[in-house]
């Protein structure tokens, strides 16, 4: 009998919320058992979901990052920017580079291509949003630590995309000399990043146009997801940041639209499926096998890269005069490392052919290392510094 992606979906699902329910005896977050539940039902386990529809499901993955940035963004109410200024800024600009520098500057020490280094450096910076909020919300992490924590995982998209460009223009200065414009190249993140915050701040505000008129909150439901699934739509055709873009718009409908609050309770009745679906997936994409490809390369950049989040986020916060817990333990929580991961080294394995296989198997692995435990430090963290409260 030919089983379509219904039934597929429905595994998706059901095996998401089991594995949820299961790792939670052992006290971990839901997170680590969607992964898991993709692991095992993924194409490289088990395999009872074909290879073929894990790449057809892409669209889950969009739909919820984009759900993910809006929420996120809505953290960012003009009240909490007047009272935390520019310790986020500082501490996301500070854990971002150390990462960076300290990958690259032990891979140069090794005698690593300096090419792949400078690339690799670059990645390490990236945090994946989606796991540290996803634990945020299941444990209802409150304090200051969670509130510098969405900030800063916030912005570290940005401060990604402008290492990230830096980097790649050094690359292609060293690949092709004199050939390439290093300027072009430096200019090209600015010019992403300024393009997804006006327009998300522009769609954030025609958002609230409508709301004005709409008191039913059904339709008002169905309206907020329309422009979501947009700003992503359109940040993706015009080759913008999908999370920079959405992150503004749910930014700028939280301080225009007074009554915004209860729009996004609607909007979190409606999500849990979708991030079930979108963590699932993202553990059906985990291959093993590539752990034993990675050699020491590897091991460097999963480790360094660890201390670099750690230590950057401390100097940072001490720079800012932080509390002493988000010294102790912000750079813990931003561990976890996904999508923007993965979609940069795709660029980078494009930008140098001859190591993008490589490339490619450092990242894939530590993607899957990060995300089984990532999200479990980032709850122990939280836990030390006394914000878990409850466990759900």
């Amino acid at each position: 009998m030919p089983l379509n992606t219904l039934f597929y979906l429905a595994l998706i699902l059901l095996s998401g919320l089991v594995f949820g329910r299961l790792v939670r005896l052992i006290k971990l977050p839901n997170v680590t058992g969607y992964l898991i539940a993709g692991l095992l039902i993924g194409p490289y386990l088990f395999k009872l979901v074909p290879l073929d529809l894990t790449r057809q499901l892409d669209l889950v993955s969009e739909m919820a990052l984009a759900f993910i940035a809006f929420s996120i963004g809505a953290e960012f109410k003009t009240s909490y920017l007047k009272k935390v200024g520019l310790t986020p800024v500082v501490i996301a600009v500070c854990e971002a580079l150390a990462a960076s520098t300290i990958v690259t500057a032990v891979l140069v020490l090794l005698k690593f291509d300096v090419k792949i280094a400078i690339l690799l450096g670059a990645i390490a910076a990236a945090t994946a949003p989606a796991a540290t909020i996803m634990v945020v919300k299941q444990y209802r992490a409150r304090g200051p630590v969670t509130e510098t924590l969405l900030s800063v995982a916030a912005l570290d998209d940005a401060v990604v995309l402008i290492a990230f460009g830096f980097a790649m223009a050094i690359v292609n200065s060293l690949q092709r000399p004199g050939e390439v414009s290093v300027m072009t190249s430096m200019i090209s993140p600015f010019v992403e990043i300024i393009g997804s915050v006006l327009l998300g701040f522009l769609l954030g505000i025609l958002l609230a146009i409508p709301m004005r008129y709409s008191k039913e909150d059904p339709n008002r439901l169905i309206v907020t997801i329309a422009f979501v699934l947009l700003g992503s739509a359109l940040a993706t055709a015009l080759r913008l940041s999908p999370l920079l873009l959405c992150m503004c718009l749910g930014a700028a409908f939280i301080n225009i639209y007074t009554p915004s609050n209860t729009i996004l309770r609607l909007v979190e009745n409606v999500t849990p499926p979708i991030f079930l679906m979108f963590f699932v997936v993202s553990g059906m994409g985990l291959d093993l096998s590539a752990v034993p490809k990675i050699g020491v390369i590897g091991i460097v950049y999963v480790v360094c890269r660890v201390i670099g989040k750690v230590a950057g986020a401390y100097v940072g916060a001490a720079m800012m005069k932080a509390p002493a817990p988000v010294r102790a333990y912000l750079g813990y929580a931003l561990v976890p490392q996904a999508g923007v991961a993965i979609g940069l080294s795709l660029v980078a394995a494009n930008a140098l052919p001859e190591l993008g296989q490589a490339i490619r198997a450092v990242i894939l692995c530590a993607t899957l290392i990060y995300e089984l435990v990532g999200p479990a430090i980032t709850k122990i963290a939280l836990e030390k510094a006394g914000e878990i409260t409850r466990y759900a």
